[in-house]
């Protein structure tokens, strides 16, 4: 059996299994996406996201989270694709499910995020973080 090794204390923890996320791509009208600026490492922007809490559907945690970094309560549209690496997140294995969503609010940076911006597939910003630029290629072309 693999085990996980806790990040805190170097303990090994059973079972070693890939952890859930959700990530966000939330539409604003024709202004663009919203992504985070993340303030705990690993740093860079980031779509909005997070992990899965016990008990929680995927489609709750992905209004939660968005709700959580963004301020904005969001519809989502539709599951996008998932994302599997094993190296897609540098802390541990994720497994994430990225949804697009709607919102017609003002995005504010809440949680953990440090920063807010919308942005065009030409105006991304160089320092993205995890594997969110492959997904965000993903998006503009549409490969779904």
């Amino acid at each position: 059996m693999r085990y996980a090794t806790c990040p805190q204390c170097g303990a090994n923890i059973k079972p070693a299994n890939p952890f859930p996320t959700v990530d966000i791509i939330i539409e604003l009208g024709g202004k663009g996406i919203v992504l985070i600026k993340r303030k705990n490492p690993p740093y860079g922007w980031a779509i909005p996201g997070g992990f899965v809490d016990y008990g929680e559907s995927l489609e709750e945690a992905a209004a939660r989270e968005a709700l959580e970094e963004t301020s904005l309560k969001v519809e989502l549209v539709r599951q996008f694709h998932v994302y599997s690496a094993p190296d897609r997140d540098p802390r541990q294995h994720t497994i994430a499910t990225v949804f697009i969503a709607r919102s017609a609010g003002v995005p504010k940076a809440a949680d953990d995020a440090k920063e807010v911006g919308i942005f065009k597939r030409e105006t991304l910003p160089e320092d993205l973080a995890f594997d969110h630029r492959k997904i965000l290629e993903d998006y503009f072309n549409r490969r779904y």
